[in-house]
This record gives C-alpha cells, structure tokens and sequence, in this order.
C-alpha cells in the first residue's frame, strides 16, 4: 500500500483512499495510505477521533463499479465503513467532546461528519466494539431478518450459513429463542465446535466436509427457514431441502463477491410448487430497527445470554487485509480494526 502526503505538514489524520479496483479479491496495493492535517468541523459537524472500524463483506461491493443499491467507492475517495470514535470537536449543540458516538464513516483515523449522521452511545455500559458487532448493523441485520422475514415458529427447523459470523451468529440465537431447532453451516470444525458448544445451535455442518449428506441428516424434517449469508454451493445444498411454505432470508453472497463474473444461479422453479416466501434484506430499509434491537440486546449483552465473537486487527494500514480476510472466511464472528485508544480503557 502506497503512503503520499497531501501537505506539507505533520501527517496527523490518517486515510485509507482507493487507489485501483481489485481484480478479484482486493489487496493491500488496491489502495493507498494518506496523510494530513487534522480537518476542523463547520456549521452542523462534528470531528471525531475513530477508535474502532467495522469490516463487512459488503465493502466488496463498494470496489467495484458494477451497478448496486449503493454509490461505488471512487478512485482517489477514502474507503468507506462505519466507526466508533470520540468527538474531539463539535459544531452541532447534540454533541460534546468526549461523546462516544457511531456513524462516522471512513477507513481514516479522523472523521468530520453531519450531526445528524451521527448516533451517540452510552461508554462503559458494554464494549465499545459491539455497537458496530452485535449491537450494530450486523446484530440489526439479524434480527430485521428474523423478525420481518422469517416469522420463526416453535419447532419449525432454522438453517444459517455463516453462522459463526457477525449476522449469522446473532440470527441462530435469536431462532433458538423462538424455540426453533437450529442447524448452522460454517467452515470448519473450531467454527462448528463454538457454533454448537456456545452459541447453543442443534446441530452445525461443515461446508468444507460432506455438506449434501450432512446437511439433510442434520435437518431430517427439512428446513422451514433459511438464513442465507454465503451462496454457491452452500445455497444450492440448502435450498434443495425447504419445506412447503419455506422462507428464505436474502442477506448476502460472500461466496462469489470476488468473483469477476457473476455464476449462474439455481433454478429457482421450485419457488412456485413449493410457495415459498424469498426475499432480500437491506437493513437500511428500516432505520427504525437499529435502536429497537439495541434496547433488546444490551441487556442480553450485559447478562451473558446473547453470545458473541470478534477478531480485531490492530492498525488502520492492515484494513485492507481484513477486508481480504472475511471474504474468504479467515474471520472468526465480526471483523474489526482497531485505530484508537478506548476511552474508558
């Protein structure tokens, strides 16, 4: 990854800028490090000293210049991802220095941004980190999915793909509580060992083994729900086991986002004879679910009860390589970068 200055100044605020579109998976060199002076918020922002950076497979999408629901990255534009950070200063009369907010947005280690863009959170209630992990768009995701789209009943079966992850982890609990039998699929046996040991899954299939057999053993009345986070193969195994009136939560396609050519999809005929309800989430759809969810879960945080994971890497140089990292599944749950000090330690 380059390092340019665009000042002649002590280098005080660092970015991370888009410097080339992958081709294929993104590399360190497919961006590059900037430095400069600490920017000074106008009317209505704020400046915030990032502490924490979310990872998330979506940011694939952001590289490329293929049309999608949101504005790609462009050449030269620091790299887009939600933050945690403290105000150092604020032009907004909602925030003061020393406020703990997220919303921030940026792969730099300073952020001015709009008041309004902003959310602030309660420091020393839970880690600082969970409100990007699962108290953030992850853990929302989760349960928007849960809750507008699967509609679990007790004793219908529940699979999740990725279920060690960020989102995956979150919506298998979430099912368990609806008195759901739970099936995971994660890549490999450590993953599945803590998908069922301590999130407290049924059962967990590893992609990488027998997936046809083991999976159809593992859901002997067929899958009533399905949490869909990885595509290919994956999909193809799970989707050929739903019920009659089965549905399917859209969430995301890990498994081909470095792709440069889109696979063939199954064919979905079976839709109609077997009526089953498929639709894709966008957690931005209802802004409304992101402070419902965390009233619910910080007490389940607090308490033990709602189980987590993170792997944090430390320095905003190595963003680019988490990002390679949880597309190809070297995360275990939800990948973050650690920029900053925590404030209350």
């Amino acid at each position: 990854m380059a390092h340019t200055s665009h000042t002649g100044e002590a280098a005080d605020c660092i970015s991370v800028v888009l410097h080339r579109r992958p081709d294929g998976a993104p590399r360190k060199d497919d961006f590059e490090l900037v430095h400069a002076a600490i920017p000074t918020p106008g009317d209505g922002e704020v400046l915030t000293r990032n502490i924490m950076l979310s990872i998330d497979p979506y940011m694939r999408g952001r590289l490329s210049d293929r049309k999608s629901y949101a504005t790609p990255v462009q050449i030269g534009e620091v790299m887009t991802g939600e933050t945690v950070g403290e105000v150092l200063a604020s032009h907004d009369p909602r925030f003061l220095v020393g406020d703990v907010v997220v919303g921030a947005r940026g792969w730099q280690t300073h952020t001015i941004s709009k008041g309004a863009a902003l959310t602030k959170v309660a420091a020393g209630v839970v880690p600082l980190s969970t409100y990007l992990g699962v108290l953030g768009m992850p853990g929302t995701t989760a349960y928007s999915g849960m809750t507008d789209i699967g509609k679990v009943k007790p004793g219908e079966t529940v699979v999740i793909s990725a279920a060690s992850g960020a989102v995956g982890s979150v919506a298998g609990q979430l099912a368990k509580r609806a008195g759901a039998r739970v099936v995971g699929i994660a890549g490999g046996p450590d993953k599945c060992l803590w998908v069922q040991e301590v999130l407290g899954f049924d059962a967990c299939v590893d992609h990488r083994a027998n997936l046809e057999a083991d999976l159809a053993d593992a859901c002997p009345r067929g899958i009533d729900v399905y949490f869909e986070n990885v595509g290919g193969n994956v999909q193809r195994v799970a989707l050929s086991l739903l019920n009659n009136f089965a549905r399917v939560i859209f969430c995301g396609m890990v498994a081909q986002y470095n792709e440069r050519e889109l696979p063939p999809g199954p064919n979905l005929g079976f839709m109609v004879a077997k009526r089953v309800h498929m639709e894709g989430l966008l957690v931005f759809d209802k802004p409304g679910r992101m402070q419902e969810w965390r009233e619910k879960a910080t007490p389940w945080i607090q308490d033990g009860s709602l189980k987590y994971r993170e792997t944090i890497l430390d320095g905003l140089e190595n963003a680019p390589d988490a990002l390679a990292g949880i597309l190809t599944g070297d995360n275990f749950g939800k990948m973050l970068v650690r920029i900053g000090a925590d404030p209350v330690g």
